[in-house]
């Protein structure tokens, strides 16, 4: 079984809230059902942001994670 690969990766990094949230809804706003989007942040209030983002909007947030204080956040449009 093959994995759904990135279709957009989306780079916030140096943006504070809400223009993290703001930026991945306008980039989902273009993508279809199933496509990923991949987040790049910095600001440390997106690691929750994103959680809450997703679970109201119905998207799947696939995974999330930290490196060299950049959050990776992967979500799968609904």
């Amino acid at each position: 079984m093959s994995e759904t690969p990135i279709s957009v990766e989306l780079d916030v990094q140096g943006l504070s809230c809400p223009l993290p949230i703001l930026r991945a809804k306008k980039a989902l706003s273009d993508m279809t059902a199933g496509q990923r989007l991949l987040v790049l942040a910095t600001d440390s209030g997106a690691w929750d942001d994103f959680e809450y983002f997703c679970k109201n909007a119905g998207h799947q947030l696939v995974s999330r994670e930290e490196r060299d204080g950049v959050y990776r956040f992967l979500i799968q449009h609904r």
